[in-house]
């Protein structure tokens, strides 16, 4: 009767394998900017302590996820948080961590995301050892895979810095749409790439300034050490 347990474990095994091996090519991922110091001019929008300068959704409530020791972390059930300040072009630098969920799967499995004006998703996603899609860690949602695919394993920190200008608009029409470059983990995975707003944002239109985003998607996500420089 044990016969095929073991055979679904030497399958999945076997599967885990090829997925590494077929990630062999990619970069590996650094830690170089893992606890960068805001620079001179920078915004710090998570001050390590409370939820200052975070509302919900909304844009009216108070943030419903806590901080602990430094960390941010996503409270499932309590909604999406945003900050109470707009950026339009800026440079961003983010850490996050996932959790580890090993009996979940795909958009299940340590999902949240990262709303760049509040309208546009870079996600955060269990996607270590995976062929990237347009869906998983690194991507803009369901529009731009990332190049590599630079994930660590569950439970490490990990880093997103996001240089990002927004669409241009003038008579309600786009001139120019936004333009985003993603180092994840210290490697170039999404390079001055053509934008546009995504699914499941907070409404900001096209070419506006809005705040950054942080999504519920029920998983204990954490973040920190989350500052961005203003560039207009």
């Amino acid at each position: 009767m044990l016969k095929h347990p073991r055979l679904a474990l030497a399958s999945a095994f076997a599967t885990s394998l090829l997925a590494l091996a077929a990630r062999a090519e990619d970069p590996k991922p650094n830690d170089a900017t893992l606890g960068a110091k805001p620079p001179q001019g920078a915004v710090v929008l998570f001050n390590g302590r409370n939820l200052d300068g975070w509302l919900s959704k909304d844009g009216k409530s108070p943030a419903g996820w806590t901080a602990i020791d430094g960390v941010l972390h996503v409270k499932p059930g309590k909604g999406d948080i945003q900050t109470d300040k707009n950026f339009g072009d800026f440079t961003l630098h983010l850490e996050f961590n996932i959790p580890n969920m090993p009996d979940k799967h795909g958009q299940a499995r340590g999902n949240s995301g990262v709303y760049l004006t509040g309208n546009t998703e870079l996600q955060v996603l269990d996607s270590y050892g995976l062929k990237s899609q347009n869906n998983d860690c690194g991507a803009i949602y369901l529009q731009i895979t990332p190049k590599y695919n630079v994930c660590k394993p569950p439970l490490q920190w990990q880093t997103y810095d996001v240089d990002f200008k927004k669409a241009r608009v003038e008579g309600g029409k786009v001139l120019a749409k936004a333009r985003i470059t993603v180092k994840q983990n210290g490697v170039v995975i999404i390079d001055d790439a053509e934008i546009k707003p995504t699914p499941g944002g907070n409404g900001t239109p096209e070419g506006s300034a809005g705040p950054l985003m942080l999504q519920d998607h029920g998983n204990l996500v954490q973040y920190r050490n989350i500052w961005i420089v203003p560039k207009n």
